[in-house]
């Protein structure tokens, strides 16, 4: 019997592909569990609307990221850390900081796990810090560290 599966099912298979089961194990398992649909007509153009919607949900994801990331190589973004006697500075910038300064800045919010120091920022200066925006689109954003 084939079937649709609904959820992942280990060992089976991923949600959205049609599987051939038993159809001892579809009924007594699979639709009671609601972990699957039998393959009919209906349910397969059913599945085909919905690939197709969340097709266009993930280009729609990519463009917005692309486009955001379009606008962040042209910002700075302005941080101040404390600094003591002889320009040593004390602690250092985080990306949460750095969201911070981006939301009050641009208005645009970004997560913090998204920002990726490749090391800490610990003196003043302009450093080049990556934001992964989307799994295919990482941007490049400008952080100008000065004294507070």
């Amino acid at each position: 019997m084939k079937v649709i599966l609904l959820e992942d099912v280990k060992s089976l298979g991923k949600k959205g592909e049609i599987v051939e089961v038993s159809e001892a194990y579809a009924r007594n398992v699979l639709f009671k569990k609601k972990q699957g649909a039998e393959a009919t007509s209906k349910n397969l153009n059913d599945l085909k609307l919905q690939n197709k919607h969340a097709d266009k949900v993930a280009q729609e994801n990519l463009e917005a990221a692309q486009a955001q990331a379009e606008r962040m190589k042209e910002w700075t973004v302005e941080t101040k850390i404390k600094t003591g006697e002889g320009g040593k500075t004390f602690g250092s910038v985080s990306s949460k900081e750095i969201c911070a300064a981006v939301k009050a800045q641009y208005s645009e919010d970004i997560d913090k796990k998204k920002v990726h120091l490749e090391e800490q920022i610990k003196s003043l200066g302009t450093y080049e810090v990556k934001v992964k925006l989307h799994p295919q689109v990482t941007a490049t954003l400008k952080v100008h560290v000065s004294a507070e």
